[in-house]
């Protein structure tokens, strides 16, 4: 996921870290250079989408797009982490 809007500086990913430990997914969320923030996350389908409707609705008002791009997991992540 990328979103966009007002998600740099107003805690979006420490919301969205606390939001991770309440869901069996694994990943990271990191702040884009031009002002984004990129969302990794990987977990069953049932585990992503209520994670991640749980982000949209926690931060909806600091969101003005979001963009899905779907790929195969890679297995790679143990937890949930902020990058920098």
């Amino acid at each position: 996921m990328v979103y966009t809007g007002r998600v740099q500086g107003v805690g979006f990913r420490y919301r969205t870290s606390a939001i991770a430990r309440r869901f069996a997914v694994a990943g990271y969320v990191r702040n884009q250079p031009e002002g984004s923030v990129e969302l990794v996350v990987e977990g069953e389908a049932r585990e992503l989408d209520a994670f991640l409707r749980e982000v949209r609705d926690a931060l909806e008002n600091n969101i003005r797009d979001e963009k899905f791009d779907a790929q195969t997991a890679s297995g790679e992540f143990s937890g949930f982490e902020i990058r920098h």
